[in-house]
């Protein structure tokens, strides 16, 4: 069981060729009782973006802050606080910040997509 802030989590800043301007949160996990599955909150700066990519786990996305872009299989979504989407296993995806805010959102996936 857990209850806490998310001002109480620390962010792990991520920086790479294939991301930019992110920091990740992991809220929920199996070590406070919810077995085989991961909440995380993701932030996304301006001009910030996840990698492109696939793995063979679906996740559920719901947008607290900002305004973006989900491109998932080709197609963009515009995205925006309140917007929620299921991405399906396999597919390929990827979030962008198009906005001046900070782009927010939650991310659940399974236990083995924490990586």
């Amino acid at each position: 069981m857990i209850v806490s802030h998310i001002d109480d989590v620390k962010g792990i800043e991520i920086n790479n060729d294939l991301v930019k301007n992110a920091v990740k949160k992991v809220l929920i996990t199996p070590k406070e009782g919810w077995e085989g599955y991961v909440m995380r909150v993701f932030e996304l700066s301006e001009g910030g973006f996840t990698p492109r990519h696939t793995h063979p786990w679906p996740h559920i996305n719901y947008i607290l802050e900002g305004e973006g872009i989900l491109h998932v299989e080709g197609k963009d979504y515009e995205i925006k606080k309140g917007s929620f989407a299921y991405v399906p296993s396999n597919a390929l995806h990827q979030f962008m910040n198009k906005g001046k805010e900070t782009l927010k959102f939650i991310c659940i996936v399974p236990e083995e997509g924490d990586i």
